[in-house]
C-alpha cells in the first residue's frame, strides 16, 4: 500500500500543482492532506478549488490546519476596519474574501485522521501534534517531547505545521512531520511531501523535495491584489517565503503585544524585527 500526505499549502498554487504532478506518477493508494491549504499565500481560491474537488473525486482524507480555523473564526467574529488587530490580521480578511463557497466544507472538515491498516497497527493524522492544532513537533524536540505531543500513541503518527520534515522512531511509533507544499521553513525552498509505503506490515516513510516556479510564485504576489490588501503584515509573510524559514512567530513573541496596546505601530515594529534579523525589506 502506498499513502502519500502533504500539508501547509499556504495558497501557493505553483507548489501544489508540482507536487501533485508528481504523485500523478507515483500514483499512490490514499492521498491525505494536513491542513492548511490556505492562508499567508495569493492563491486561497484556486488552491481551495484543487484540493476539495479532486479529494471529494477520489476519496482522499483532508484535515483542517490551525490557518483553516483562524480564517474561518474572522467570518464568525467580524470587527471595525480600522486598529491594530485589523491591520495584523488584514492577509487573512483577504484570504476570507477569496474563498466565497468554500467557507462551509472548510468548516465542515475534522481535525484529525485516523484508521487501522490489515495488520492492526493505527495510522492518525494530525495537522500539529495531539496536544493542539498550534503545538508542533520539531526536529530538535526530545523523546520525552515527542511521546507527550503523540500520546496515546499510534503506530504512525502523520503531522505538518511547523513547515520542517522529520522522521523519527519512538518505541513503537513512526512519527512524521511531512514538512511543507508552500512555506517550507528549513532554509530549503523545495516543495515538501511524503511517500509512505508498507511492506510486509511495516511502514516505511520517504520525504519528497520539489523543485517548482517560484518565479510564478512570486509573481503571484505582486500580480494579484494580495501584498496591497495585506497591509504591512503582508511584506512579512512575503519574506518568510522568500528567506524559507520562520520569521513570523519571532515577531509575535516580541511585538503582537505592544502593537496591540498601541504601544508602537505595526510597520515600525516590523522595520525594528528585520533590522534585528539583519534582513532588509
Amino acid at each position: 500500500m502506498k499513502i502519500a500526505v502533504f500539508a501547509d499549502i499556504h495558497s501557493n498554487l505553483p507548489a501544489l500543482e508540482m507536487v501533485l504532478d508528481d504523485l500523478s506518477r507515483w500514483r499512490p493508494d490514499l492521498i491525505l492532506v494536513g491542513g492548511d491549504i490556505i492562508n499567508r499565500g495569493p492563491n486561497p481560491y484556486a488552491c481551495t478549488k484543487v484540493v476539495l474537488e479532486e479529494g471529494n473525486k477520489k476519496n482522499w482524507g483532508i484535515i483542517r490546519g490551525n490557518h483553516e480555523r483562524f480564517v474561518l473564526d474572522i467570518a464568525n467574529a467580524p470587527c471595525p476596519p480600522n486598529g491594530p488587530d485589523y491591520e495584523i490580521s488584514m492577509h487573512a480578511r483577504w484570504t476570507l474574501q477569496k474563498l466565497e463557497k468554500f467557507i462551509k466544507p472548510l468548516g465542515a472538515l475534522p481535525d484529525k485522521w485516523q484508521f487501522k491498516d490489515k495488520f492492526n497497527n493505527e495510522l492518525r493524522l494530525v495537522h500539529a501534534s495531539m496536544l493542539g492544532d498550534r503545538k508542533g513537533i520539531f526536529p530538535d524536540d526530545t523523546d520525552e517531547q515527542l511521546k507527550h505531543k503523540i500520546a496515546p500513541a499510534p503506530e504512525v503518527l502523520l503531522c505538518g505545521h511547523t513547515h520542517r520534515p522529520l522522521i523519527r522512531k519512538i518505541d513503537k511509533t513512526l512519527i512524521v512531520n511531512v514538512g511543507a507544499v508552500g512555506v517550507p521553513m528549513d532554509l530549503d525552498p523545495r516543495a515538501s511531501y511524503l511517500q509512505l509505503t508498507q511492506n510486509q506490515g511495516q511502514w516505511t516513510a520517504k520525504i519528497i523535495r520539489l523543485n517548482y516556479d517560484r518565479e510564478k510564485a512570486i509573481k503571484d504576489f505582486y500580480n494579484t491584489d494580495y501584498l496591497e490588501k495585506s497591509g504591512e503584515f503582508g511584506r512579512l509573510i512575503l519574506l518568510e517565503f522568500l528567506e524559507s524559514r520562520s520569521l513570523i512567530p519571532g515577531w509575535y513573541r516580541s511585538y503582537e503585544q505592544p502593537v496591540l496596546q498601541n504601544k508602537l505601530d505595526l510597520k515600525t515594529s516590523i522595520d525594528l524585527y528585520l533590522n534585528s534579523l539583519g534582513i532588509r525589506g
